[in-house]
């Protein structure tokens, strides 16, 4: 088993709570080659700031889209404080190459516990 970091942006802080509190059950990012050797029962350890916490994955799941994926898990338990895809694409808009890198890669879902 291995231990990987997740760094939230400190302006994404209200994120990273929601997964230390377990608001937010699935971790989300674009499926890049740096995230693709990350397996079921592996570490997470999240990190904002000076702030961190680990949680260890349940399952993982790789979707090529947005919409792929809300046909398999529920909206509220990634996103919690969205109400649609429209607004989980925006959020996805609002990080740093994100849509291109989704379009690109896919997205994997990691289901924490």
């Amino acid at each position: 088993m291995k231990n990987w970091i997740f760094r939230f942006r400190v302006v994404d802080r209200a994120r990273f709570e929601e997964v230390r509190s377990g608001l937010k059950e699935i971790e989300t990012r674009a499926a890049t080659v740096k995230y693709k050797p990350i397996a079921v029962g592996d570490t997470i350890t999240f990190v904002c700031g000076k702030k961190r916490f680990k949680k260890t994955i349940a399952q993982k799941h790789h979707f090529k889209s947005p919409e792929a994926m809300l046909k398999k898990l529920q909206l509220k338990r990634i996103m919690p404080s969205i109400k649609n895809l429209s607004e989980m694409k925006e959020r996805y808009a609002s990080y740093p190459d994100y849509e291109k890198k989704i379009k690109k890669f896919g997205l994997f879902a990691f289901v924490l516990k």
